[in-house]
């Protein structure tokens, strides 16, 4: 299994980024995928989550901002973050659960 994270950055408060993650080593369409975040000295925390039939779940810390989305033909899962704030600076990795972790990309909400 193998997960690559990409299109983190610095982005000024109310901006947005979208993160794209690239899966390979395993049937793409039959897991679910997730995000999540870890910001320094914090536990990391999840942030968003896809089933295979496309079925989403958010915490209520970035429900209506964020959108987590996926393209089977691709491989890709999408995390679209909308409204950034500072508290949601973070590494973000995406993940096949249980156990599979990508590498992380760094997002930064600075002025």
């Amino acid at each position: 299994v193998q997960l690559q994270a990409s299109g983190g950055g610095l982005v000024q408060p109310g901006g947005s980024l979208r993160l794209s993650c690239a899966a390979s080593g395993f049937t793409f369409d039959d897991y679910a995928m997730a995000w999540y975040r870890q910001a320094p000295g914090k536990q990391r925390e999840l942030v968003a989550t896809i089933t295979s039939d496309r079925i989403t779940n958010y915490p209520d810390s970035v429900k209506e901002r964020f959108t987590i989305s996926r393209d089977n033909i691709k491989r890709t899962v999408y995390l679209q973050m909308n409204s950034l704030k500072p508290e949601d600076t973070a590494v973000y990795y995406c993940q096949r659960p249980p156990n599979a972790w990508g590498q992380g990309t760094q997002v930064t909400v600075s002025s």
